[in-house]
């Protein structure tokens, strides 16, 4: 299996701006998975392709901003 060769200081900073009530359960789902909590929360993930697809996935719902 190939190693991944992704820049390891590239960082995601991930902010839950709106409400999933509403809306599907899977959608809740990746909400929570992202580590959400409370609206307004701030968290930081790695910049990776599993992060990227459950962001894109509530992009609707949250706000992203690329930390070098």
């Amino acid at each position: 299996m190939a190693a991944q060769t992704n820049d390891a200081s590239k960082t995601l900073r991930v902010t839950y701006k709106k409400s999933a009530i509403g809306y599907k359960k899977d959608q809740k789902a990746t909400i929570a998975a992202l580590g959400f909590r409370k609206l307004g929360q701030t968290v930081e993930h790695p910049d990776t392709p599993v992060v990227r697809g459950m962001i894109r996935k509530v992009m609707h719902l949250v706000t992203v901003e690329e930390k070098a």
